[in-house]
């Protein structure tokens, strides 16, 4: 039975309604919420872009493609029917403002919807199409409009970005999406730590050791070589996704959970963080490129041909050494990494434990190892503690490391929804828990700021890693120096 809760009707314009994001994330996670009920009869979705389809085309090409990025056993003809009558098409040019006459017309008498506007374009077209939409009186105060990173590759630009859509909408009509923050596992990071008496008291300085988040992806960068080229791995993933997933494993206690409080708790955790001074960048942060290597024992190439450019300076891995500087976390390094062409495709937090103080069992075998809690955000959530038990049997005390294993999909006997299904709802309800605020978006900014300024001066460029593997020596370096590893697990 379904548990989904339909929303207001609305009218949701995907401005890019054809192009990667929109036919591979944005369709599917709608289609899903169509296959589970939750999206209301009077529905629309209205794709925006220069394609030249007209509407029966646009539908063809989404029945088409639809069945490649959603379970089959969720397509069944009558909803996918239903979910296709919903779709609606606007051929227009962005930025010409004689060319919206479409868009204006199929949302024409439809006052009394909500509108949601997902940019799913390039950066640079959200403050033009935030303009145009007022232009053409397209904008109500039941309107909400979507921004997909990046926003800006600085912050400057991004304070440009924030400015000519704030000139627009208010800031509470303004989403800006990280689906990160959408992964079940991801939220379940509150539930975690503040419904669980037994771990908050140990959430701090004095029984932590460090942390770890490390995102790595086992593809190279495909057909994104010429977006990729102009940003890299520390604005694509870094400033974004790791330190919002920081910011929810370090924030303190909300009063309680709603639209504004875990924003604000999350906010003080980015302006708590040590800037970075140009020693910090050389000493505490890598940057790495993949080189031709081994991915599942297939040759690959390296990120310059990929990229079509032999000049290239742009980073592929991040890694970086932080710290929060307040009562909780003096102290505790958080390490951060992601890469592309990595040995496997990983995302997880591990929050690694103090030692045990005094060694009870002196003449045992094995050694009682630091406790871990990993939690794991793909490819399978879940979380796992990691122990020392005795193993069973007589003759002495023999100590051997054991886990206590949760999987979300085995619990609760269903696979966790995509991302974007919760976030896209979560927006045509107004709930913007989940998105980042303006200010949050400009503090990651000016944080990571330094460290793309140090990269940039810095005469060696990039450190090498043969594709396949799990990064530059130098990452290696950066974490064992203070006496410290890499969790290399296996994935759950």
């Amino acid at each position: 039975m379904s548990t989904a809760k339909p929303v207001e009707p609305f009218d949701f314009v995907v401005f890019g309604g054809t192009g990667d994001l929109a036919v591979r994330k944005l369709l599917p996670a709608l289609y899903l919420r169509e296959h589970d009920g939750e999206l209301p009869a009077e529905s629309r979705i209205i794709a925006a872009s220069r394609a030249g389809l007209d509407v029966s085309g646009y539908r063809d090409k989404v029945r088409g493609e639809l069945g490649r990025f959603v379970p089959e056993n969720t397509l069944d003809e009558a909803t996918l029917d239903r979910f296709l009558a919903r779709l609606e098409y606007a051929s227009i040019d962005f930025a010409n403002g004689n060319d919206w006459a479409a868009l204006t017309t199929l949302l024409a008498d439809r006052t009394n919807k909500t509108r949601v506007f997902y940019l799913a374009c390039a950066p640079k077209l959200f403050g033009p199409i935030c303009a145009e939409l007022a232009a053409n009186d397209l904008v109500d105060d039941d309107s909400r409009v979507v921004l997909e990173k990046p926003i800006g590759h600085d912050l400057e630009s991004a304070r440009a970005i924030n400015d000519a859509v704030g000139a627009v909408f208010e800031e509470a009509q303004i989403f800006r999406i990280d689906h990160y923050l959408g992964k079940e596992s991801v939220q379940n990071l509150l539930v975690t730590r503040f419904a669980n008496t037994f771990l908050e008291p140990l959430w701090n300085s004095s029984w932590i050791d460090h942390i770890q988040i490390t995102v790595s992806e086992s593809l190279g960068v495909g057909a994104r070589g010429d977006y990729y080229d102009t940003s890299g791995a520390l604005r694509d993933m870094l400033q974004n996704h790791l330190l919002q997933v920081l910011c929810l494993v370090a924030m303190e206690p909300p009063t309680y959970v709603d639209k504004e409080t875990v924003r604000d708790e999350k906010l003080k955790v980015l302006l708590a963080l040590k800037p970075m001074t140009p020693k910090d960048v050389k000493r505490n942060t890598v940057a790495g490129q993949y080189v031709p290597g081994l991915a599942d024992g297939v040759a690959v190439p390296g990120y310059k041909d990929e990229a079509d450019n032999p000049d290239s300076r742009t980073e592929t891995f991040a890694a970086v050494k932080a710290e929060v500087r307040n009562w909780r976390w003096a102290g505790v390094p958080f390490y951060l990494r992601t890469g592309k062409r990595m040995e496997r495709r990983l995302s997880e937090i591990v929050v690694q434990f103090k030692p045990v103080p005094h060694p009870m069992f002196p003449d045992s075998e094995g050694a009682a190892e630091p406790n871990k809690l990993v939690i794991q955000l793909q490819p399978n959530e879940g979380m796992r503690l990691h122990m020392t038990a005795k193993q069973p049997g007589p003759g002495g005390v023999r100590l051997r490391p054991v886990s206590l294993d949760l999987s979300y999909t085995e619990a609760f006997s269903r696979p966790s929804p995509d991302a974007y299904e919760r976030l896209l709802m979560d927006v045509v309800r107004g709930n913007p828990t989940l998105f980042m605020r303006r200010d949050e978006v400009e503090a990651a900014w000016a944080w990571v700021e330094p460290i793309l300024l140090g990269w940039k001066q810095s005469e060696q460029g990039p450190r090498r890693y043969p594709a396949g593997t799990n990064g530059p020596t130098d990452a290696t370096t950066l974490i064992e120096r203070d006496g410290r590893t890499w969790h290399e697990g296996a994935p759950a």
